[in-house]
C-alpha cells in the first residue's frame, strides 16, 4: 500500500487497538516517540487529513513489540505491519507441519490468498508424511491417512476439500472453487486448525485430564 508523503503534518490522535502480531495480546497500543504523521489535501485554504501513519508498541510488558500502522481520514486502521495473524494453539504440532501452517496464516494476513491456499495444502502433505501415509498423490495419501489416525469422518472429508482448494490455487486449469478469496481462506484456516487439534492435541489433552483424575484418586485414597 503506497501513501504519498507530500504534504504532511503531525498529530497524536490515533487510537490503535488490535491483537499483537508478536505475542497475541489484545489491547490498545502505546504511543512511541514523535507524533503520528498525516498526509493532507488543501481545500479553501484548509488542510484536510487523508491518511495517518505512525508507530506503536505492544502494551504487554513482556512483549513491547513494535507495530506500524496506516489509518484513513476517519481514523479507521487500514493496515498494520507486522500484520495481525489468526491465533492458534501450537502445542504438540511437529515442526514441519507447524512451519507450513504458520506460513499459510502469514500469507492470509498479508492478503496473499492463493499462496495461503497452497500452504494449507502443504500442511496436509506434511501431516501425511509425519503420520506415514503413502500414495502416488495427495488424494491417495489422504485416503491412507484415514486408516492411520482416529478423527471424525467430517474432518477427513474436509481434508479433501482443502486439497481441492490447493489444487485450484496451484493450477490455472483447476476450477473446483469459483473463487479463492478472503472468506474461502479464513474458513479453510479454521478447518485446518480443527484438523491439527484432532491429530496432535486431543490425545494430549485427554492425557492431562486423566492425570488430574489420577491425582484426585490418590488424594481420596490418602496416598
Amino acid at each position: 500500500m503506497k501513501i504519498v508523503l507530500n504534504p504532511t503534518g503531525s498529530d497524536r490522535a490515533i487510537n490503535v487497538a488490535t491483537c499483537c502480531p508478536h505475542c497475541g495480546h489484545n489491547g490498545t497500543f502505546l504511543q512511541v516517540g514523535l507524533n503520528d504523521v498525516y498526509t493532507f489535501h488543501r481545500s479553501n485554504n484548509t488542510n484536510y487529513p487523508q491518511h495517518y501513519l505512525g508507530i506503536r508498541k505492544c502494551p504487554n510488558e513482556k512483549c513491547q513489540g513494535h507495530l506500524f500502522f496506516i489509518a484513513d481520514s476517519a481514523k479507521n486502521i487500514l493496515l498494520t505491519s507486522p500484520s495481525e495473524t489468526i491465533p492458534f494453539d501450537k502445542e504438540n504440532i511437529p515442526d514441519k507441519v507447524l512451519n507450513a501452517f504458520e506460513e499459510a496464516i502469514k500469507c492470509h494476513s498479508n492478503s496473499c490468498f492463493i499462496a495461503s491456499a497452497i500452504m494449507i495444502r502443504k500442511t496436509l502433505e506434511e501431516i501425511c508424511i509425519e503420520r506415514g501415509a503413502t500414495g502416488s498423490n495427495l488424494y491417495k495419501k489422504l485416503q491412507d491417512l484415514g486408516s492411520k489416525i482416529l478423527i471424525p469422518k467430517e474432518l477427513l472429508t474436509g481434508m479433501n476439500e482443502l486439497r481441492l482448494l490447493g489444487n485450484d490455487a496451484a493450477h490455472i486449469e483447476a476450477q473446483t472453487f469459483s473463487e479463492i478469496g478472503k472468506e474461502e481462506i479464513e474458513v479453510s484456516l479454521e478447518f485446518t486448525k480443527e484438523i491439527l487439534k484432532a491429530v496432535y492435541q486431543y490425545e494430549n489433552l485427554l492425557q492431562r485430564l486423566k492425570n488430574l483424575k489420577d491425582k484426585d484418586d490418590k488424594t481420596i485414597n490418602g496416598t
